[in-house]
């Protein structure tokens, strides 16, 4: 007779760093971890910590496996759980749509520290929805419109905006095709985190991110690396009523040059912020006339 003998909280967390280390630094290693033992057990990390002996279920074991499989050819943990959080809320997210970043929840601060009032705000290549879906939980009362050139990612949006209490419009769009821009109303702000990494740098690139993240959400052309940061600018001067803004995540290598292309596209003034690590990773951009 074949008898299951179960893995123990304890057990699984040591055999998933040992699948990990190699891969991932400690400290990413850690919360790895962490993620996928929460997700497969519901225990809190006090909780495993108190019962470090606990009992894997035959189900909870299999999906162990399979979790650790995944993660073992450098899959996100994210798509492998199909979850991440951004501003203290739930997103579902796979391989359609970029994984929400800490530096685009300071872009989201940034823009709440900036803008009370009620508003019309676009958010441009929405992917999950995460910026769209934080800015309208805070503030109900704007109006935000998420527009996404993927069918499939905009779908994910629309999940996640209803998962999450949010109630959004949404906008299947080519951007870069000017001709669509007469769709859309004028508005207070504009909001986006484009493509913006020249793909030279990919081979430098890990490959959790290269391998299994969207690459239409990551790159631009070497040649033209400011393609939508150029035609956010001039959709701007078109659409964004006075005294609006223009938020935007840039590349570190980037910012003075986007810095550089507003101010001669015609905004008044011109900020970058630094994110946290003390990197130029985030641009605003006002038109005051």
């Amino acid at each position: 007779m074949n008898y299951f003998r179960s893995m123990t909280l304890k057990e699984a967390h040591q055999q998933l760093k040992q699948t990990l280390k190699n891969i991932y630094e400690e400290h990413e290693v850690v919360v790895i971890i962490a993620l996928v033992l929460e997700k497969i057990t519901g225990l809190s990390r006090v909780d495993r910590l108190l019962n470090p002996d606990a009992l894997l279920s035959k189900s909870q074991e299999d999906l162990f496996s399979i979790y650790s499989e995944e993660l073992s050819k450098h899959r996100p943990v994210q798509y492998v759980i199909k979850e991440a959080w951004f501003f203290s809320m739930k997103f579902y997210v796979d391989e359609q749509v970029l994984i929400p970043r800490p530096e685009t929840e300071e872009l989201v601060q940034w823009i709440l520290s900036e803008v009370q009032t009620k508003a019309t705000i676009l958010d441009i290549g929405t992917g999950s929805g995460c910026i769209a879906v934080a800015l309208k939980k805070k503030w109900p009362q704007w109006r935000i419109i998420a527009c996404e050139i993927s069918e499939k990612a905009l779908a994910i949006a629309r999940r996640n905006a209803v998962s999450n209490g949010t109630d959004l419009e949404f906008l299947q769009l080519d951007f870069l095709d000017r001709s669509k821009w007469k769709n859309l109303p004028e508005m207070q702000l504009i909001v986006s985190n484009p493509p913006y990494i020249p793909i030279k740098e990919r081979d430098n690139m890990q490959l959790n991110v290269v391998d299994y993240e969207p690459s239409i959400a990551l790159f631009v052309p070497d040649e033209d690396p400011l393609l939508y940061y150029r035609a956010m600018g001039e959709f701007a001067m078109i659409k964004l009523k006075k005294g609006g803004k223009l938020f935007v995540e840039v590349h570190e290598s980037l910012a003075f040059s986007v810095k550089k292309l507003f101010s001669f596209l015609g905004f008044d003034q011109t900020e970058i912020r630094m994110d946290i690590q003390g990197k130029p990773r985030m641009i605003k951009a006002t038109r005051l006339l």
